[in-house]
């Protein structure tokens, strides 16, 4: 069962040398992880043709959520409802979906305190 989706910052301060995010990804049961398509396009536009191979191998050892047709109508209330940008509220909907926590940093759209389904695991 899939535990947690992977928000892009959280990879993105792995990727940027952050000691306490690579501590929490390395931590991470990849089985039990998952990303979004929206993740992986977010950290593919952010890296080097060098570097591609490499970071694809990375993303590709967890399991990769899609945007289907549910998941947009419930993208589209949550937008309405707590006025999320949309990659937000793709996320929080693809959390929701799954019954799983969504991982991130971004405490401005996603206070834990105001949604339990959001987890914080470090801050910098």
């Amino acid at each position: 069962m899939i535990e947690r989706l992977i928000d892009s910052v959280i990879l993105i301060d792995h990727l940027n040398g952050i000691d306490k995010a690579t501590q929490f990804v390395l931590s991470l049961d990849p089985n039990k992880t998952a990303i979004s398509v929206i993740t992986r396009t977010e950290i593919l536009v952010g890296i080097g043709e060098d570097e591609e191979e490499l970071v694809k191998a990375f993303l590709d050892q967890y399991h990769l959520l899609i945007i289907d047709r549910e998941i947009s109508d419930l993208s589209a209330t949550l937008r309405k409802k707590h006025g999320w940008k949309l990659p937000d509220s793709y996320q929080a909907a693809l959390s929701l979906h799954h019954n799983m926590k969504l991982t991130t940093r971004n405490i401005k759209d996603f206070d834990p305190k105001k949604h339990d389904f959001v987890e914080v695991p470090y801050s910098i």
